[in-house]
C-alpha cells in the first residue's frame, strides 16, 4: 500500500512539473526572436561620463568614447521589445555592416564595437536591413531633446532619478512619465531609456518603467574637461 501511495505521489509531482514547464513555455512570447515581430522600441541613451568613469575604475582598456572629446548622452542602442521580455540575436551570424554605415554613426554611437554589437544583438531583431535600422536609430534620436542642464555639464551633479525623468518630460512634448526610465549603477546615473512605438512616437512601457533606478540620489559625472568637484 505504501508503494502505491509513493508511486501516486511521484506521478502527481511529474504532472505538476509538466504543467509548470508548459505554463512557462506559454508565457514566453510566441514570436520569440523572429525578426520584425515585436511591440515597441527602447531608445537607450547612455550618460557617457558615467560609462567612462566606471570603465576606468575597472581598469578596462581605453574606450574610444572616453578620449578627449566631451561626450554627454550617447546612443547605447535602439532595442526591439515585447510587452514582456525582448528578442535578441535574431539572425546568427548577423548580416555584415558596411564600413560606411559604421563611420556615419560615430557621431551618435562613438565606438565601432558598440555599433557592431548593437546590430548583432538588437538590430537583427528589427526586421530591417543595416541601412534602415541605423537610419531608424538616427530618426529616433532626433525625436528626443536633451534637457539643457545636461548638455554640457561642467561639474558633477547629484540628482534624483525622478528629477532626471521630469527634466526629460518637460523638454519633450508628448513624453509621459510612464514612457521613460532612468537606470543607475551603485552610485552613478547610467542611462535614460525612452519607449517608442514602431512609428517612433513615445508610448507607455510598464515593464521598462518597473526596472528603473530605485536609489534616492545618484551622481552625474561631468563631461570630459569639467571639474571634479561635486555640487548639490
Amino acid at each position: 500500500m505504501t508503494g502505491l501511495v509513493g508511486r501516486a505521489a511521484s506521478s502527481a509531482l511529474v504532472l505538476m512539473l509538466s504543467l509548470a514547464v508548459a505554463s512557462g513555455a506559454a508565457a514566453q512570447d510566441r514570436r520569440q526572436n523572429q525578426p520584425g515581430q515585436f511591440d515597441f522600441y527602447v531608445l537607450a541613451l547612455s550618460w557617457s561620463p558615467s560609462f567612462c568613469e566606471a570603465a576606468g575604475e575597472r581598469g578596462t582598456p581605453p574606450q574610444q568614447q572616453c578620449g578627449a572629446r566631451p561626450y554627454s548622452f550617447v546612443v547605447h542602442g535602439l532595442w526591439p521589445q515585447y510587452e514582456k521580455g525582448f528578442p535578441e540575436f535574431c539572425q546568427q551570424p548577423a548580416p555584415r555592416i558596411d564600413r560606411n554605415i559604421v563611420s556615419s554613426m560615430l557621431d551618435l554611437m562613438p565606438a565601432p564595437r558598440l555599433i557592431f554589437n548593437e546590430w548583432g544583438k538588437h538590430g537583427t531583431c528589427s526586421g530591417l536591413g543595416p541601412n534602415a535600422y541605423f537610419e531608424t536609430i538616427r530618426k529616433a534620436r532626433a525625436q528626443v531633446k536633451i534637457p539643457e542642464a545636461y548638455i554640457d555639464l561642467k561639474q558633477p551633479l547629484m540628482v534624483t532619478p525622478d528629477e532626471v525623468e521630469e527634466a526629460f518630460v518637460n523638454a519633450n512634448s508628448g513624453l509621459a512619465r510612464d514612457a521613460i526610465a532612468v537606470t543607475c549603477d551603485s552610485r552613478r546615473l547610467s542611462e535614460v531609456r525612452i519607449c517608442m512605438g514602431k512609428d517612433l512616437r513615445f508610448r507607455a512601457c510598464p515593464e521598462i518603467d518597473s526596472r528603473a533606478c530605485r536609489r534616492d540620489k545618484v551622481v552625474m559625472p561631468p563631461v570630459r574637461g569639467g571639474s571634479a568637484a561635486l555640487t548639490e
